[in-house]
């Protein structure tokens, strides 16, 4: 796919990526659409989960919040976020989501530039709690790096 061409993603063709808590789906990425300086997608939180904490050595991170009660650390600090709210995590700030409401919490992320590698978009800072009790799932196909 070159990218010129428009697509359109539904969110039921991604695949779940839970190795960081949540479920994150990359719903526009390079592989899915050819999108060349960023990629987005969807955090689904349930009550109590978290997705761990990280960091985005080479691109900025806008989030907004969709809907559900949602806490973010930036660098050790700790905001609410809630629905109609929007965020921008600046390169290399350490960032980690938990949903402490009774409902499920649904964003939408976006990242950009590209890393110039896949690996490096990402790096974790602590284990997740699927990680922690060994319910990893498989790798992300489209290279999810939220």
């Amino acid at each position: 796919m070159t990218p010129q061409q428009a697509r359109i993603v539904h969110l039921d063709e991604t695949s779940p990526n839970t190795r960081r808590g949540g479920d994150l789906r990359a719903v526009l990425t390079p592989a899915s659409v050819g999108a060349t300086s960023g990629f987005m997608g969807m955090a689904i939180i349930q009550p109590g989960e978290r997705i761990a904490e990280h960091y985005h050595p080479y691109s900025e991170e806008f989030v907004y919040v969709v809907s559900g009660s949602l806490e973010v650390d930036l660098d050790g600090v700790s905001h609410p976020l809630r629905p109609d709210q929007g965020l921008l995590i600046p390169v290399d700030v350490r960032h980690r989501f938990r949903n402490v409401g009774t409902a499920e919490a649904r964003m939408v992320f976006h990242l950009g530039p590209l890393a110039p590698r896949p690996e490096l978009g990402h790096v974790d800072t602590e284990e997740s709690t699927h990680a922690q009790a060994g319910l990893l799932a498989p790798p992300d196909p489209a290279g999810a790096r939220t």
